[in-house]
């Protein structure tokens, strides 16, 4: 090998390529919540969003979701989702359902024993939703696990409880969802003074 022809050999310049800015899913505040749950005319809008909205569920765990992995007298889910020791959805973590949620899962499931909606079926329902409902936000379900979140903090949860209902495994990746506003920052240092 001849290195001193190798150093002649001239190569275009390569500039740095940073990786870009993650945007970051900004959740809904409470009017847009209102808009998207009263835009929900039919029983699978109500069903998908509500859903969402009230569970914090990812997409793929909503879409997999089946009868038994209903506690009925437990009135909670029991979600086998991301991650886990043995390999994918070997993770166990369970969700209370709020009334309304429980409601439209004994409805669904009544008749039904999965969801029978396809991934791109769910996210299509919930743009088409927030695009009823004039939410000028991209809205997306991942963007509705956010809200879930940021909902439940508003209320008092514990960033610890919440780590469980998402399912993550170091409160790090809990944190990525508590982008509150600073008005609600603010409200919340008023309110605890």
């Amino acid at each position: 090998m001849d290195w001193e022809r190798l150093k002649e050999i001239k190569t275009p310049e390569v500039s740095l390529c940073l990786m870009p800015y993650q945007y970051k899913r900004e959740p809904l505040n409470n009017d847009e919540v209102d808009k998207l749950t009263n835009s929900c005319d039919t029983f699978r809008e109500k069903f998908v969003i509500w859903t969402m909205l009230d569970t914090g569920l990812r997409l793929s765990e909503f879409a997999d979701l089946k009868k038994n992995n209903i506690q009925w007298q437990e009135k909670r889910l029991v979600i086998y989702g991301k991650g886990g020791p043995y390999g994918k959805k070997t993770k166990r973590r369970i969700i209370p359902m709020t009334d309304r949620v429980r409601r439209l899962i004994e409805y669904h499931f009544a008749e039904n024993n999965n969801i029978g909606m396809s991934k791109r079926t769910i996210e299509r329902t919930v743009k088409n939703v927030a695009d009823k409902a004039g939410v000028a936000k991209k809205v997306s379900p991942h963007v509705l696990r956010h809200t879930f979140a940021v909902n439940c903090i508003k209320k008092g949860i514990s960033t610890r409880a919440l780590q469980s209902l998402l399912g993550h495994d170091r409160l790090a990746t809990t944190e990525i969802y508590l982008n509150l506003s600073p008005e609600d920052a603010i409200r919340e240092f008023l309110n605890k003074w």
